[in-house]
């Protein structure tokens, strides 16, 4: 599994494959093994371009919320607002010079007068050079990773190290976070409700979500292999 989820999410979501195997999260910053439910920090984004970072995101948009996600847990500024209540009231809420104190798997910026996509075009080319902005349509949400960090860059490095080239790869997405991993693997798949860029850049679109398509594909693959 190769998502943006930071590892906090990711117990029960082992549970149900196994506890077993290693899950890229934050959209390539850290590793999760699912068996022991350790993260390692494979790429973060150092405290001074985290700080510019925030800098660069509340100049691009007066009001934006800022969270930042940590190998170890997250923390936000008072004006960040999650999606859900419940969420909202469990986060540590800290000044400046401790949210950016350290190393962080994820900048989060959050305004609910836009959407992500338009939060994209305002952030994407205010934090050029500093981080690396995307979105996974959470509601008004964009996140950033250290520069040149993606999901393509951790499961490149991943698979090299198992001799294991681009043209092996099977990928699956459906929001811009998973664009550089959908453009760098052999075949990329894209679910039919995906995003319309992820659509334009895969090279096979599958079933949405509600048609269960990636299991329908992962069917139609092993059951060749295994000749069943």
């Amino acid at each position: 599994m190769v998502t943006g989820r930071p590892p906090r999410v990711m117990p029960e979501i082992a549970a149900a494959f196994g506890n077993t195997g290693t899950a890229i999260c934050a959209n390539g910053a850290l590793a999760y093994d699912l068996r022991t439910g350790q993260a390692e920090a494979l790429d973060l984004i150092p405290p001074d371009d985290l700080a510019s970072a925030a800098k660069a995101l509340r100049a691009a948009v007066p009001g934006i919320g800022i969270a930042v996600e940590y190998a170890d847990g997250h923390a936000a500024d008072r004006l960040y607002r999650a999606a859900m209540p419940a969420l909202d009231r469990s986060i540590p809420r800290v000044d400046d010079d401790e949210l950016f104190a350290r190393p962080a798997a994820k900048l989060l910026g959050r305004h609910y007068d836009y959407t992500p996509d338009q939060l994209l075009a305002l952030t994407r080319p205010a934090c050029e050079g500093l981080v690396t902005v995307s979105h996974s349509n959470a509601r008004s949400l964009v996140e950033a990773s250290a520069l040149g960090v993606s999901k393509a860059s951790a499961v490149a490095a991943l698979a090299a190290r198992h001799g294991i080239g681009p043209e092996s790869v099977l990928a699956f997405g459906d929001m811009p976070n998973d664009l550089p991993l959908l453009s760098w693997a052999g075949t990329s798949c894209a679910v039919a409700n995906a995003h319309p860029e992820v659509l334009a850049a895969a090279s096979r679109v599958i079933g949405g979500c509600d048609e269960e398509g990636v299991a329908a594909v992962l069917e139609e693959l092993y059951s060749g292999i295994l000749g069943t």
